[in-house]
């Protein structure tokens, strides 16, 4: 192979690691101290019993590329399944209409969203329309770029089924692990545990569809939380990722167990209400206010994260990629009382109406409603 006038090979020279900030991210990648626990290796994983399979850091490209698979699978349930469905049932198939270009118009309604009698006589001299038309311009301009009912629809009942069929799945593949039952097991004879086909599928789903929903947030329906949902979806990825590569898998799959149950609640309470089955919705919300409380407020503080903070001490030695996890969980953790904070006011508010009807969405949309 040729040789370069200072000693060093092609290969060498364009290789990427021989740059600062690469080097010290390619080094940081393949630190085992970081990563593994005091006096582990890759190599002493590897090589520490014929036939276990462990987590890959490898594995991780294939949620990433699978989560524009789960996107298009999205938007086929969405607009086939849901979208019928949700007509059969009476929602509205209504198309936005795009108002003709008008400046004169469009100016105005950027400078204001709300016009007064007054105003829109002005425009209409302006314009050289009738009032009429443009009352009409303003009332389709308003509505571009919202969601229908339809559509909220569509969205919640893919995130339904999604989040049922996941639940179902866990308990399936947990139900015989003897992590489920007594947490100390996620530590006992780390990181040597074997992972299953059951629960590889189990985490590369997961983190596909958390890829799909940092992708789709942007086309999604607007809500309030917007860049409190995007932090979520950039610590489940995170959190995902990092239990992967460090073996960490056990607790990681208790972790999802605790944080799907309320959602399936969450979604199926939104496709009811956008049906204006509001006894049905209102009933689901309680139950999902009540399973948020269980799981993410009693479960995952002093279950998981206790565990983490207290008991692993006793079985492994804490490193570098650990303490990130550890801080991670505890992100999470401020985001489920967030959110809770959110939960209780509309539930209280719905038991100091009259009614007793929620009449406002958990995460709030933008002005978007029908």
């Amino acid at each position: 192979m040729t040789v370069l006038h200072d000693g060093q090979k092609p290969s060498q020279w364009l290789d990427p690691a021989q740059f600062g900030l690469f080097r010290w991210v390619v080094d940081w990648a393949s630190d085992d101290q970081f990563w593994l626990p005091p006096n582990i290796t890759w190599a002493t994983l590897e090589a520490s019993e014929e036939g276990m399979q462990f987590a890959r850091s490898s594995d991780l490209r294939i949620p990433m590329m699978a989560a524009f698979a789960v996107y298009f699978i999205r938007i086929f349930v969405q607009n086939k399944v849901f979208r019928y469905l949700g007509v059969c049932l009476g929602l509205k198939d209504q198309r936005r209409v795009v108002p003709p270009e008008n400046p004169i118009l469009e100016a105005a309604f950027k400078n204001t969203k709300r016009l007064d009698h007054s105003r829109i006589r002005a425009l209409s001299k302006e314009s050289d329309m009738t009032e009429r038309q443009v009352e009409r311009w303003i009332r389709q301009r308003s509505l571009v770029g919202k969601s229908s009912k339809l559509d909220k629809f569509c969205e919640s009942g893919w995130k339904a089924l999604y989040y049922t069929l996941m639940y179902a799945y866990s308990w399936v593949i947990l139900w015989d692990k003897p992590w489920f039952w007594d947490i100390k097991y996620c530590w006992y004879k780390y990181p040597f545990h074997d992972v299953s086909t059951g629960i590889w599928l189990y985490y590369m789903i997961e983190l596909s569809f958390y890829w799909s929903l940092l992708i789709s947030q942007f086309f999604d329906v607007q809500r309030s939380d917007f860049w409190e949902m995007f932090a979520h979806h950039i610590a489940a990825i995170l959190l995902l990722s990092l239990s992967w590569a460090c073996n960490l898998f056990r607790v990681g799959t208790l972790v999802l167990w605790v944080h799907d149950c309320a959602d399936v609640f969450l979604e199926s309470a939104k496709m009811f209400r956008y049906l204006g089955k509001q006894s049905i919705s209102d009933a689901l919300f309680y139950g999902f206010a009540i399973s948020w409380m269980v799981t993410r407020l009693g479960y995952f503080p002093t279950w998981i994260l206790y565990s983490i903070t207290v008991e692993a001490g006793q079985f492994i030695q804490y490193f570098g990629a650990y303490q990130v996890f550890s801080a991670l969980l505890s992100i999470l953790l401020i985001l489920n009382l967030f959110w809770a904070y959110f939960i209780f006011k509309v539930a209280y508010l719905a038991a100091l109406a009259p009614d007793g009807k929620i009449e406002k969405d958990l995460r709030s949309e933008s002005n978007s409603s029908d």
